[in-house]
C-alpha cells in the first residue's frame, strides 16, 4: 500500500458521557442511534444545580455572605452593579428561590411537551429540530429551537403563534428569561415575538416574575463565580485583574438602539431587549450589526 499524506485534520465535538444511556439502539451497520441532551437557544430557565433543598439552602448562606462582602466593598463590581444585585442576594433567599423555580420551570415545559406533541387522535408527533452552525455547545449540548413537527397541511392552517417553538413557549410562560445570544438571533420575524411575549410575561408576572427579585440563570451563575472569586480575595489570594473579572464575560447590546454596553453595566438595558455577545464576537458582532459602543 502506498503512503497516505494527511492534509486535513476533521473537527469533531466530544458529546457528554450518559452512560448506558448514550447509546440506545443500532439502526443498521453505520447508523448508531443516541440519546443526548439539547440546549434550548435565546432561552435560560433557572437552575436547579443544587440538586436539593439542602443544597439550595447552602447557597442562600453563600449568596447572604457575598452581599456582605459587597457592601464591605470587598467584592471586585463596580457601585452601579452593586446597587443593582444587592436586593436580590440580601433580601431574599437566593439559592432557594432559584432552585424551586428551577423545578417549576421543568414541571411547565414537561407539560408543553405532553400537550403540544400530542395529536387530536392521541398519537405523538415527532420534534422539529432546528440547529445552528456550530450545532454544539462546549458542553456537547446540541443547540437548537425545537417545535412539535407538523404536516404541510397543518402549518397551512397556523398562525406563526400557534406553531411556535418552545423557546417561545417558555419564555411567554415567563419560566424562562430571554437570553438571545451573537451570532445565533431569531429570524426577523421571530425575534418580534421573542421581545413581544417576554414583554408580556414580566408585565403579568408570569412564572418567575411573580417574585420581582428572581435571579434569571444568567446572574444567577455569574453570582456563583463571584462567590468564588471574592472568597479567595477576601482569603487573601492574589488575582491578577483577568481572573478577579472573570465572573462577568458577556457584552450586552440594546436591540432598541443597537448601544453595546460593557459586561457590568447590561442592566441598563430591560431585559427583553438584550443581546448577548462574547468577547470574542465583539468585533464580528459590531461589524455585521453595526453597533455602537457606550463609554463607561
Amino acid at each position: 500500500m502506498d503512503k497516505l499524506e494527511i492534509l486535513w485534520t476533521p473537527q469533531g465535538t466530544n458529546l457528554p458521557s450518559l452512560g448506558a444511556r448514550a447509546l440506545t439502539d443500532i439502526s443498521d451497520g453505520d447508523t448508531p442511534n443516541i440519546r443526548m441532551p439539547i440546549r434550548m437557544l435565546s432561552i435560560d430557565t433557572p437552575e436547579t444545580t443544587a440538586r436539593s433543598a439542602a443544597g439550595a439552602a447552602k447557597i442562600d448562606a453563600q449568596f447572604q455572605q457575598l452581599a456582605g462582602w459587597i457592601q464591605a466593598g470587598q467584592a471586585p463590581v463596580s457601585d452601579s452593579f452593586a446597587q443593582y444585585i444587592l436586593p436580590k442576594l440580601a433580601d431574599i433567599d437566593a439559592g432557594t428561590l432559584q432552585f424551586q423555580q428551577g423545578k417549576q420551570a421543568g414541571e411547565h415545559y414537561q407539560q408543553l411537551i405532553d400537550q403540544r406533541l400530542t395529536k387530536p387522535s392521541g398519537s405523538k408527533r415527532k420534534l422539529f429540530v432546528r440547529s445552528p452552525e456550530p450545532p454544539f455547545d462546549g458542553y456537547g449540548r446540541l443547540l437548537a429551537y425545537v417545535s412539535p413537527s407538523y404536516s404541510t397541511r397543518e402549518i397551512a392552517t397556523l398562525s406563526r403563534v400557534q406553531r411556535a417553538t418552545f423557546n417561545l413557549n417558555m419564555v411567554e410562560s415567563g419560566w424562562a428569561a430571554p437570553f438571545i445570544l451573537f451570532p445565533n438571533i431569531p429570524g426577523e420575524r421571530d425575534l418580534p415575538l421573542f421581545v413581544e411575549q417576554a414583554l408580556a410575561a414580566k408585565n403579568a408576572a408570569r412564572g418567575q416574575y411573580q417574585e420581582p427579585l428572581s435571579l434569571p440563570g444568567y446572574e444567577y451563575r455569574m453570582c456563583e463565580k463571584l462567590y468564588s472569586i471574592t472568597q479567595k480575595l477576601v482569603n487573601g489570594e492574589r488575582l491578577n485583574e483577568t481572573r478577579r473579572n472573570s465572573w462577568r464575560s458577556r457584552y450586552c447590546a440594546d436591540m432598541r438602539d443597537r448601544r453595546l454596553y460593557g459586561p457590568t453595566v447590561y442592566m441598563q438595558i430591560p431585559e427583553p431587549y438584550r443581546l448577548w455577545i462574547w468577547p470574542d464576537d465583539l468585533q464580528r458582532s459590531i461589524s455585521r450589526l453595526n453597533l455602537i459602543p457606550v463609554s463607561g
